[in-house]
C-alpha cells in the first residue's frame, strides 16, 4: 500500500515492476484539478532523493515547468502588458498575438528553439506578410520569451539566437518636407484652425493624436508652451481620450515665438477640445482631420502631399540640421528611447552638401594632365 509521508512529502509505494514511486502534488491544472508528479527509483531513498531535488530546484527558481504552453504564458504576458502602453497600441498587439498563438499556441514553452522561431518567420514571409509585420512579430515574441526567461520559465530566450530575416526590399526612408516646402506652408496655409494646426505641428513635432486631444487649458495663454497630457486613441473605430503613447510622451513642448499666435488661436477655440467633434465634449475623429489636412495642402502650390505624421519627421530633421543634440530632440518629441529618435532623423540635402564641402577642404586633389 502507498505510505503517506508527513510535511507534504507525498506518498511512497512500490510498483509491480519493482521500482519505488514517490508521488507529490505540484500544483493545479487549467481546470482547477490537482496536478501530481511522480519520481522513481530502485529504492525508497532514490525515489525520495529525486523528489527532494525537484523541490529544491523549485525553491531556487531553477525548475522549468514542462507543462506550461506558449499560449497560456503569452496570454498572461499580454494581460500584464496592458498598463504599459496606450489602449490603441494594446489593441494592435492583440492582433499580433493571435498570429503568434497560431504558430506556437499548443507548444510547451520550454520546447521552443531558435530554429522554430526562424521557421515561423519564414512561414509568415511565404504567406506574403510584409517585412514590417515580420519585425513586429519577432519583436513581440522576443518580449514574451524575455519575460519568461526573467521568471525562470525557460533557460534562455530562443529569439535572441534566431537568425534575423533579411529585408526583401530596401527600407523606405520616412519622408519629410524640405525647408523650402516648410516656408511655403507657413506662408500659404489658410489662417484658420486647420492652417494654424499644421503650422504648429511643423514647429513642435506633436503627433496628430496629441494635437486632437488638446484642450485650451493645455496651451499657455501666451502660446509659449503646450502641455501634452493626453491623446486621442482609436478603439474599435471610435475615438476617445486616453494616455499618450508612452510615459515619455507626457511632456511640455516649447513653441517658437513666430508661431505662438497659432497656439493662441487654437486656445481660443470654443468647446472642450480645440478640435471637437459634432458631439459636444467629444474629440474629433482623426480621419476628419486628415481630410482637412489634405484639402489645405492641396491649395498650397509647390508642396508634396505628405502625411500629417511627416510634419513630425520634418520637425526632427530641422532640429538636427540646426545642430540640436539628440537628447534634447528626444525629450521634446517624447520618444521613449534614443533608437527611435535616430530612426526619425532626416539629414537635409543642404546639410549633406555642406558636410561634403567641409571634407573637401581637408585634402587636395591633384589635377590630371
Amino acid at each position: 500500500m502507498p505510505g503517506k509521508r508527513s510535511n507534504g512529502e507525498g506518498t511512497l509505494r512500490k510498483r509491480s515492476n519493482g521500482l519505488w514511486e514517490c508521488t507529490m502534488m505540484v500544483g493545479y491544472k487549467d481546470d482547477g484539478t490537482r496536478r501530481y508528479k511522480s519520481f522513481y527509483g530502485k529504492s525508497q531513498k532514490e525515489a525520495k532523493d529525486k523528489a527532494d531535488a525537484y523541490k529544491q530546484e523549485v525553491a531556487a527558481g531553477l525548475y522549468i515547468d514542462p507543462h506550461l504552453t506558449f499560449q497560456v504564458w503569452a496570454q498572461k504576458w499580454y494581460e500584464g502588458y496592458k498598463d504599459s502602453v496606450s489602449p490603441t497600441t494594446y489593441e494592435s498587439y492583440g492582433y499580433t498575438l493571435k498570429t503568434l498563438v497560431k504558430g506556437f499556441g499548443p507548444r510547451k514553452l520550454a520546447s521552443i528553439k531558435a530554429l522554430d522561431v526562424e521557421n515561423f518567420l519564414k512561414g509568415l514571409r511565404a504567406d506574403g506578410k510584409s517585412d514590417s509585420y515580420l519585425t513586429k512579430c519577432r519583436g513581440m515574441l522576443y518580449q514574451i520569451m524575455h519575460k519568461a526567461e526573467a521568471n525562470d520559465l525557460i533557460r534562455k530566450n530562443p529569439v535572441r539566437f534566431a537568425e534575423k530575416m533579411k529585408a526583401q526590399r530596401p527600407v523606405k526612408r520616412k519622408e519629410a518636407f524640405t525647408q523650402e516646402e516648410v516656408q511655403k506652408l507657413m506662408e500659404g496655409l489658410p489662417q484658420d484652425r486647420t492652417g494654424h494646426t499644421i503650422r504648429l505641428m511643423l514647429a513642435t513635432g506633436m503627433r496628430t493624436q496629441e494635437v486632437l486631444a488638446l484642450e485650451p487649458q493645455h496651451i499657455e495663454p501666451d502660446g509659449s508652451c503646450i502641455h501634452i497630457r493626453q491623446a486621442v486613441n482609436m478603439v474599435k473605430g471610435k475615438p476617445y481620450i486616453g494616455p499618450p503613447k508612452s510615459v515619455a510622451s507626457v511632456r511640455d513642448v516649447p513653441v517658437p515665438p513666430n508661431v505662438r499666435p497659432c497656439a493662441v488661436f487654437l486656445r481660443e477655440q470654443p468647446g472642450k477640445f480645440v478640435w471637437e467633434s459634432p458631439i459636444v465634449g467629444q474629440p474629433v475623429n482623426p480621419s476628419h482631420f486628415r481630410d482637412k489636412y489634405r484639402n489645405a495642402l492641396f491649395k498650397v502650390p509647390g508642396v508634396r502631399m505628405l502625411t500629417p505624421h511627416s510634419c513630425r519627421h520634418t520637425y526632427v530633421s530641422q532640429l538636427q540640421a540646426l545642430g540640436v543634440d539628440m537628447e534634447t530632440i528626444q525629450s521634446i518629441v517624447g520618444h521613449a528611447d534614443m533608437e527611435m529618435t535616430q530612426h526619425y532623423l532626416h539629414v537635409q540635402e543642404e546639410v549633406r552638401q555642406a558636410a561634403a564641402e567641409k571634407l573637401s577642404k581637408t585634402f587636395k586633389v591633384s589635377r590630371s594632365r
